[in-house]
């Protein structure tokens, strides 16, 4: 939908600010042999790499499919089996879809800007191209090719040499960065054809089924901040002895030293029975022990 759209967007421009600022501020090639690939290819891999990871980790779906699949999975029959891998396909592709927005942009704009390539390639320039000395050994003129990225490096007898270098693999590094975007592009489109194609919904009906579930999902998000405001207040409320934002509080209960230490600590979701969780120790505590205790009464003065 348009929304995806604007996210893409957004997740895109700001990749692309960060790589600039990236570039600017870190990106110094070490211009010597054996180095400059390694590091070229740093530069360019892993930020793409964290950059998917974050994508991944971002999405919600992603967690929405990788939380509670053992138990749901005990539970599919072998005449559910196959729809469920495919269900699982599909979101696996959304989510890897969502979040190749980044890395890609990244890779795009790297390569279209030349100078990662031009660091890690420099000393495998062909020899045809370095033709300034030619009586030098293999391994001299890869230590001379590879401070060709820093311009102070060069002797000036190798200017020309230097600068035909450079401009051949700028040229390379650009043509590559504009192919990787042309076939996502491609790749994209080609998808979003062949899922209309096999999609059981008209245009219209697949507005409408866009449209509800992102209505449900609000609507859902809104209900589950209410329910468990609720829900905590319940046991808030049993613990202190008054509902909290209230005006007229008569009372408040004292906890007792026992009470605050069954309280304290680190709990996650204490099973109870086969089909209900404790959410905390504050919630295992009201639904366990009775309201009893020492209360005090407020003065209304």
């Amino acid at each position: 939908g348009k929304e995806v759209i604007v996210a893409n967007a957004i997740i895109a421009i700001l990749t692309i600010g960060g790589q600039q600022l990236f570039s600017f501020f870190t990106f110094s090639c070490p211009c010597h042999v054996g180095q400059n690939l390694t590091y070229g290819l740093a530069f360019l891999g892993v930020p793409a790499l964290i950059l998917l990871i974050v994508g991944y980790a971002l999405n919600n779906q992603t967690w929405r499919l990788v939380t509670g699949r053992r138990s749901h999975f005990e539970k599919v029959t072998s005449s559910n089996r196959l729809l469920k891998c495919k269900l699982v396909c599909f979101v696996l592709c959304s989510i890897t879809g969502r979040a190749l927005v980044a890395p890609v942009t990244w890779l795009a704009v790297t390569l279209i800007n030349g100078s990662y390539y031009i660091c890690a390639v420099s000393e495998y320039v062909p020899v045809y191209y370095y033709a300034a000395a030619p009586n030098v050994t293999a391994s001299e003129r890869s230590r001379i090719l590879a401070t060709f990225p820093c311009s102070q490096l060069v002797p000036p007898e190798l200017t020309r040499a230097r600068d035909e270098v450079i401009l051949l693999l700028r040229y390379q590094s650009q043509v590559a960065g504009w192919l990787l975007i042309a076939v996502v592009v491609i790749t994209v489109f080609l998808s979003y054809c062949l899922a209309s194609c096999f999609s059981p919904l008209s245009f219209l009906h697949f507005r409408y089924w866009s449209s509800y579930v992102h209505n449900e999902q609000e609507l859902f998000d809104e209900a589950t901040e209410q329910h468990s405001r609720l829900y905590a207040m319940q046991h808030v409320k049993k613990f202190f002895g008054f509902v909290p934002g209230s005006e007229n509080v008569k009372e408040i209960r004292i906890p007792s030293l026992r009470e605050w230490q069954a309280i304290s600590g680190l709990a996650f979701l204490k099973r109870v029975d086969e089909e209900h969780y404790d959410y905390s120790l504050l919630h295992d505590w009201a639904l366990k022990e009775r309201a009893n205790g020492k209360y005090l009464r407020i003065d209304e003065d």
